[in-house]
Order: C-alpha cells, then sequence, then structure tokens
C-alpha cells in the first residue's frame, strides 16, 4: 500500500518556497495589517468589556465548554457543550465567537475585512481576517479565559430534532482545548469528556435526518499541503469520525440561522441550485455503468454513504460532487430571493459559525440576534448587506486559486526527482482527448492528454516533466 504522505527531496525545498512566496505576488493576497487597523484592534482588544457586570451580557460561565478543531488552532469560533436528557434527546448549547464586539461597522478594521473577505490558508502563513490581537486572542474562544460569545441553545428530541431554539450574546469559560486526533483518541480509550462522547450520538442522528432531507455527505478525501521536517509534502486526508459529527453541529446552526432571517424577511442566505433532472439522470446511469447504480427507492444520501473505498466508488462520488454547482450569497431586505435553499444540504442555510475567519458571519450574527429576541435589525447592517455577497465570492476564488496553485507547486516539487517513474492512478472522467485521473502516491488529481480508459479504471501514467515555478507536472499513458 502506498504512503499517503509524498515526501519533498530536498534539491527542491529552495525553489518551492519561493514559489509558494510568489503566490502571495501572484494573487496580490494582503500583507501585515496597516498601522491604523492594527491599533484600533489593539484598542478594542484593551477596552471591550468581557463582563457580565459591566454590560448586559448573560453570565454562562458555569456551563462547561470546550472546542474541537484542528491541532495548533489558536482562532477558536466555537465551543460546545452538549448533554443528554431523560427523554432521550439533549440540550445542545453552542458558542460563537462575538466578533462584533471587537469590530466595529463603518470603523478601519471593518473595512479591512471587507477588503479580505476570509481568512487564506497558504502552505507559508495564513492571511488573517482579522489581526491576530483579535483572531487569536481577545475574540478567540481560547481555554479557561473569559470571552465574549453568541450562544445557541437547542432542545433536541431523541432523533436530535431541535424543538426550541433560542440564541443570547453573553460571557463564556471554555475549560478545554482537544484536537480531533486527541478527541478521537481519548473516544477509543474511554477518557473523553461528557460533552464529546454525545457528540458521537448527535452526529448519527443528525446523518439520519440529513439522508431524510434528501442531502448528502461526500466524504471525498482532501489534498492538504503540510509542512514537515523536509520542506512540504502532499497529504490525503480522508477525516476523522468526530470531525463530521463536529460539522453537524454548524450544519444545524446554520439552518437554524437560515429559519430565523427567512422568518424575519432580512439576511443572507448561503445558496445553490438542485441538480437538474436531466444531470441526476446522466448520474444514475454512471453508476449503473460502473456497476454501482442508484437504484429508485433508495435516498441519494444513503446511495452515498454505503458506496464502497474502491476505485468504482470513487469515481462515483467524484461524478456526484458535479451534481451541484453555482453556490453563492443571496442577501434580502424584504422579499426572499427566488432561491432560498442550499441543495447538497437540502434545507435552507447560512453562514453563522465561524466569524473570526469569514466575513459573512459577522452580518449573520447581528441579524440573528435582533430577529431571535425580538428587536429591529441595526439599519447600518441593513444598509450593507448587500454589498458582502460579492466580498464573499471574491475571497472565495481567491482562496480556491491559492490552494489549487500551492498544491500543483508542491506535487511537482514532490516529482521533480521522479521524472520517468510510472504511476498508478484510476481514472475519473474522460476530457476530450485524454482523461482526468486521481493518484495516490502523491495523492493528486491530474489530466492525462491522449489517455483513453473507462472511468473507474486503473491505469499506468508516466512522468515526463516536473516544474515547480510554474506548478505544472506532465503526464502520459504509459
Amino acid at each position: 500500500m502506498p504512503s499517503r504522505r509524498a515526501r519533498l527531496v530536498s534539491p527542491a525545498q529552495t525553489e518551492l518556497r519561493d514559489a509558494l512566496a510568489a503566490l502571495r505576488t501572484e494573487f496580490d493576497l494582503p500583507a501585515d495589517f496597516p498601522a491604523d487597523v492594527q491599533a484600533e484592534a489593539e484598542h478594542a482588544a484593551r477596552t471591550v468589556p468581557v463582563d457580565p457586570a459591566v454590560e448586559e451580557l448573560a453570565d454562562l460561565r458555569d456551563v462547561p465548554f470546550l472546542t474541537i478543531d484542528p491541532a495548533g488552532s489558536t482562532d477558536l469560533d466555537q465551543a460546545l457543550h452538549l448533554e443528554r436528557t431523560a427523554d432521550g434527546g439533549g440540550i445542545l448549547h453552542y458558542a460563537i465567537a462575538d466578533v462584533p464586539a471587537f469590530v466595529a461597522l463603518g470603523g478601519t478594521v471593518d473595512a479591512e475585512a471587507r477588503r479580505r473577505g476570509q481568512t487564506v490558508y497558504a502552505p507559508d502563513g495564513r492571511i488573517p481576517l482579522h489581526p491576530a490581537v483579535l483572531s487569536e486572542d481577545a475574540a478567540s474562544l481560547l481555554p479557561e479565559r473569559d470571552r465574549r460569545a453568541y450562544v445557541w441553545r437547542f432542545e433536541l428530541d431523541a432523533g436530535a430534532r431541535p424543538t426550541s431554539t433560542t440564541l443570547t450574546r453573553g460571557v463564556i469559560r471554555s475549560r478545554a482545548q482537544w484536537s480531533y486526533v486527541d478527541a478521537q483518541a481519548a473516544l477509543a480509550g474511554g477518557g473523553a469528556p461528557d460533552s464529546i462522547h454525545h457528540l458521537v450520538w448527535f452526529g448519527e442522528e443528525r446523518a439520519r435526518r440529513e439522508i431524510e432531507r434528501g442531502g448528502a455527505s461526500l466524504n471525498l478525501p482532501e489534498i492538504r499541503v503540510v509542512a514537515t521536517a523536509d520542506g512540504y509534502a502532499l497529504e490525503a486526508d480522508d477525516g476523522i469520525p468526530l470531525e463530521d459529527a463536529n460539522a453537524q453541529v454548524s450544519l444545524l446552526t446554520g439552518m437554524a440561522a437560515a429559519e430565523i432571517m427567512i422568518a424575519g424577511r432580512v439576511g443572507i442566505l448561503r445558496t445553490m441550485p438542485p441538480a437538474s433532472n436531466e444531470d441526476v439522470a446522466a448520474f444514475r446511469a454512471q453508476t449503473a455503468a460502473l456497476g454501482l447504480p442508484w437504484r429508485e427507492g433508495v435516498a441519494y444520501g444513503e446511495y452515498l454513504r454505503d458506496l464502497p473505498r474502491t476505485p468504482a466508488g470513487r469515481v462515483v462520488r467524484d461524478l456526484a460532487a458535479g451534481l451541484f454547482r453555482g453556490a453563492g450569497y443571496a442577501a434580502f431586505d424584504g422579499d426572499l430571493p427566488e432561491l432560498t435553499t442550499q441543495a447538497a444540504i437540502a434545507a435552507p442555510y447560512a453562514h453563522v459559525t465561524a466569524p473570526l475567519r469569514r466575513l459573512v458571519d459577522r452580518w449573520s450574527l447581528l441579524v440573528c440576534d435582533a430577529l431571535a429576541n425580538g428587536r429591529a435589525v441595526p439599519g447600518e447592517v441593513r444598509a450593507s448587506l448587500a454589498e458582502i455577497p460579492e466580498a464573499m465570492e471574491r475571497s472565495a476564488r481567491s482562496a480556491s486559486q491559492v490552494d489549487a496553485a500551492a498544491v500543483e507547486r508542491v506535487a511537482a516539487a514532490v516529482l521533480s526527482a521522479r521524472v520517468g517513474e510510472e504511476f498508478e492512478a484510476v481514472v475519473l472522467r474522460r476530457r476530450e482527448n485524454g482523461a482526468r485521473v486521481a493518484m495516490s502516491d502523491p495523492p493528486l488529481e491530474t489530466v492525462v492528454p491522449g489517455l483513453d480508459a473507462e472511468p473507474g479504471s486503473l491505469v499506468r501514467i508516466r512522468l515526463v516533466a516536473a516544474d515547480v515555478t510554474t506548478g505544472t507536472s506532465e503526464f502520459t499513458a504509459a
């Protein structure tokens, strides 16, 4: 079995570092924060009160919240506490960093955040949405520190369906910071706290509700650039089971936020059009041709969940990802947008759980807090809603391009000493005069000109060239 991590050979290190650094110029990524932005952030970090006695904030410090994030994270947007109830349900508290308290609308930090749109994670360092004094300190839900937060409270039935939802602005105190790896290990070893233990129940039930709605999780492996002792490498990350359960908490919260906005007829939704009947029919035919037919009467999400981890299963997941395209944001104030649902989730949905890293969440929190508590949405929030979708779409394009370019450059560096070698790959789909394939060592997707093979076929391809500067790796059919 080939290694899922491709090691970087040392002769390419310097060239790769220069190529990755050049991405910041190529994509016009922001550098350090301007002095006035930094000064305003530092002033907010010093002066914004984090004391229920000083401001009208609920004191929720007795709730034993915890955070679960990738190892080494310091920009902690969310903290949770989950307990079970005697009727088989549960009570979920989900705290979201109170970024609006530290970033005044119309201020210099706000203006810079609108220009950036979101945090960009480049291999040689992230380009944050907010200055670190906020995103990694004063506004971050770090453990054993009093922190401002918007706290969602869900009363859940035995199927993890919300029967009651409230949103409160308050002060919390997280008890512990967990990484996904450590939390999963604690589950396996029996030493996980109750909230993490109950998260397994929650994730399983919410996954069932997802299938009932007609939504699905593809669980495609994520190809990531990782730092190693030798430089940079590519890693195919299949994820950790607990990540899926934790993601269901954010999905539930986003759906609740969307319901509040739709009822109040003001907000910003995350939308995606449904697949056309023609596309669905073509997908069914393709699954049959691959020997994994999606049979009538089987829910879409259930079908994808049960797909085998085989070359044909990998192709079906790739085809399924192509069914849903056109994700966007819809801001509205009064009349609802024509499209209000996110087709892959199969429900209305809003981004509301990552305000430290994503611009739109700050507006969503302000809107939901007002509507959920019977107050008018502030005029300055309503007046600026319409400009947020464009800022998000622009920054999302940039982040996606940076990520793809980084993977290509690291792949070229990893492969630079292997020109002439043959590699095994699975054909994902035919292309004009060629095919798109997925390799496992290194984990990489690429187009091979002249390759004539059916999707799902295992083929051998030969590397003919690798250019680190341009991120070009050229293959031919072996």
